[in-house]
């Protein structure tokens, strides 16, 4: 456990290095934040929709403000895979799966938090209809930071199964590239899952893409009561372990047949 604890360390301690990168993705993501306010504004002014345009607002804000924890990947192990040096990592006595998924973690929660803290102090200063709501209840926060935690293992676990397909292809960009769209799409980053019909909610809330951001920010929101936040968050426990599970798996397959390439 040592082991993993330090590689999680180390990553979170050069993430942190990126100031520059951190003040550009603020900048990107407040200016796409208010276009997508403003473009919800403009829509509730010919027709309003039964969720309130505060909630539509907060939910905005905070997809952009932890945006990061969407679409991060691990570079050096994508390097890794490519160049073959790999291999030097199998040498390591301690399981790979987990040293990645380490460092995959701290790389997604800290660049989250870099990015969110400022946004979301700023999005409290904005007008209301603007800026970010309050919560719904204080155990409706609660219950939204579990499932942001959890939603974090979750994204993790489906980030580490996309680096198994690229051991295999050795080029990241056809699964990484649809990993992203359904992301973008299935956790309510382009369009909130409230807003599409009932019966597509249904299914795709039970996706593992809608335990990711969606259900934590509905919990915030007060969309989901905090009596059902059990629930939610057992749905969350569920994926995080599925998807856990069969990362292992695929990675120790590639393990027993690996093809080491280049030099």
């Amino acid at each position: 456990m040592k082991a993993y604890l330090s590689a999680f360390r180390m990553r979170r301690k050069m993430e942190m290095q990126y100031r520059g990168a951190v003040l550009g993705g603020i900048v990107c993501q407040v200016f796409f934040g208010l276009v997508l306010i403003a473009i919800y504004r403009a829509l509730y002014a010919g027709k309003p929709q039964p969720m309130p345009l505060g909630r539509i607002s907060s939910y905005v804000w905070l997809q952009q403000a932890f945006f990061r924890m969407l679409l991060a990947s691990d570079p050096d192990l994508l390097d890794k895979i490519r160049t073959g040096s790999i291999a030097y990592d199998l040498c390591r006595p301690l399981n790979l799966y987990g040293f990645y998924y380490a460092r995959i973690l701290a790389q997604k929660m800290m660049g989250s938090l870099l990015r969110a803290v400022p946004m979301l102090a700023f999005a409290f200063l904005l007008p209301e209809g603007w800026g970010l709501q309050l919560p719904a209840s204080a155990a409706g926060l609660a219950w939204s930071l579990a499932g942001l935690g959890l939603g974090l293992l979750c994204v993790s676990a489906l980030e580490n199964i996309t680096m198994g397909f690229t051991m295999r292809t050795l080029d990241s960009r056809g699964m990484q590239g649809m990993l992203n769209m359904l992301m973008m799409i299935l956790s309510g980053n382009i369009l909130p899952l409230t807003l599409f019909p009932d019966s597509w909610q249904r299914v795709i809330t039970l996706l593992p893409y809608a335990q990711l951001l969606d259900a934590p920010i509905r919990l915030y929101t007060g969309d989901t009561a905090p009596a059902d936040a059990p629930g939610i968050l057992l749905i969350q426990l569920c994926w995080v372990l599925a998807l856990t599970g069969c990362g292992i798996l695929f990675w120790r397959k590639n393990q027993r047949r690996i093809e080491i390439q280049g030099g």
